[in-house]
């Protein structure tokens, strides 16, 4: 079976929002064996919904829609819905004295138009909605002669979720065929994109069975591998020996064989090794710091450190001399050095990191462009500085900046 995700919503065609709720359901779809072929963005007009409505129904087997089930007047996914499938709404009395109690119970008056959550497709069952007033609903019907899974769901996520899992999970798995899907992702770190597929094109051409999709950011290569078979094992063979080949031909630039993000990594290996690590930070802004404790459990090796933009703060926080300052400027292998020293030794870890740089779009100079950064790790065995230069805007630079430091910090640990 195949599915479509619309999602609703005229704020979703702006720069301010974005549709994220679909990424979530793609991946319980994809669990369930259910492959999204289709993924749009209605805005709120009735014509336009229901144009989009006929157009999914037309090409596949489960249809979600998601958002305008709130009771303004430009919330049309019921109506659209209902007209596209030439269906009846019906006013659900349960639903409407569950409304009426809701608002009660806050001491809230409601406005006449919150009753139009309460209307239901005809045929439809109404899912629970335990975070919100507007409940979901779960059709199968009939289109063009052919059997259509349609539901209707709330759009905020703190809604849309538990409701996906709690009410829609299971009815899904009663429809789906059975089928054995296996999949690994391989991420690999410091390799750009032409030159990764360049080198694994010629092995998983030879892989038909299965399918590989390749994914590039700032930094890194992200090998996407999915396989069908008969068996869950002879799935999962398939998948597994695909990517033992790949990691065979890039070797240590594979941080994670199961799609662990390199901060996880890096904290694996901290942990295994019973290390600990401060930063100093300069051109990041505190975004290593940030990166390392987003992972739960860092504290267990990450001790803290300095975002160090003015040199006098990288003298005082991270003891980097004035005068290494003066004769090498602040951004330099020797200030880097510097820093990563410095702040292992003042927070007394095993292992410093220091970063400083010119992250733009001002303050390049030829002999110094925009982009030039350079990373130092520091333990016991010394210190190692490394240096690139990096393209794109300054958001971009910083991110490549964390991403070799903490590929850095991987590859001396391990």
């Amino acid at each position: 079976m195949n599915a479509e995700i619309i999602a609703i919503g005229s704020e979703l065609l702006t720069p301010f929002r974005q549709d994220t709720n679909s990424l979530a359901l793609t991946a319980k779809l994809n669990e369930l064996g259910i492959e999204l072929d289709f993924k749009s963005v209605i805005g709120d007009r009735r014509s336009d919904l229901i144009n989009a409505a006929r157009i999914a129904f037309g090409r596949a087997d489960i249809i979600i829609f998601m958002g305008g089930l709130g009771p303004t007047e430009d919330d049309l996914t019921r109506e659209a819905v209902a007209e596209s499938l030439g269906l009846a709404l019906r006013r659900d009395p349960r639903l409407e004295e569950e409304l009426r109690a809701r608002f009660a119970a806050h001491g809230w008056k409601m406005a006449d138009n919150n009753l139009q959550q309460a209307d239901v497709i005809a045929g439809a069952e109404v899912l629970a909605n335990a975070r919100g007033t507007a409940p979901g609903q779960f059709l199968r019907a009939e289109f063009r002669g052919k059997q259509k899974v349609v539901m209707l769901l709330p759009g905020p996520p703190h809604e849309i979720l538990p409701m996906f899992d709690g009410a829609c999970v299971e009815r899904l798995r009663s429809i789906a065929p059975p089928r054995n899907i296996a999949t690994r992702v391989l991420r690999i770190a410091m390799v750009g994109e032409s030159l990764a597929d360049k080198r694994a094109a010629a092995i998983y051409k030879e892989h038909s069975d299965v399918q590989t999709t390749i994914l590039a950011g700032a930094g890194e290569v992200q090998f996407h591998l999915r396989a069908q078979a008969a068996s869950q094992a002879k799935a999962q063979k398939a998948v597994d020996t695909l990517a033992s080949k790949l990691e065979d031909e890039f070797e240590e630039a594979v941080f994670s064989a199961h799609g662990e993000s390199l901060e996880q990594i890096v904290g694996y290996y901290l942990q295994m090794r019973s290390a600990t690590l401060a930063v100093a930070e300069s051109c990041t802004g505190g975004m290593l710091a940030q990166r390392i404790t987003s992972v739960p459990g860092s504290s267990r090796y990450f001790l803290g450190g300095a975002i160090v933009y003015d040199n006098s703060l990288k003298s005082d926080l991270a003891g980097v001399p004035p005068l290494l300052i003066a004769e090498h400027g602040a951004v330099s292998e020797q200030v880097a050095a510097a820093l990563a020293e410095g702040i292992r030794e003042r927070c007394k870890a095993s292992m410093g990191a220091g970063i400083t740089g010119i992250a733009g779009p001002g303050g390049g100079t030829e002999q110094k462009p925009v982009g030039l950064v350079f990373i130092a790790i520091a333990d016991d065995s010394g210190t190692e500085v490394v240096e690139r230069r990096f393209p794109g805007d300054r958001d971009r630079i910083r991110l490549y900046a964390t991403q070799l430091a903490l590929d850095t910090i991987r590859r001396k640990l391990m």
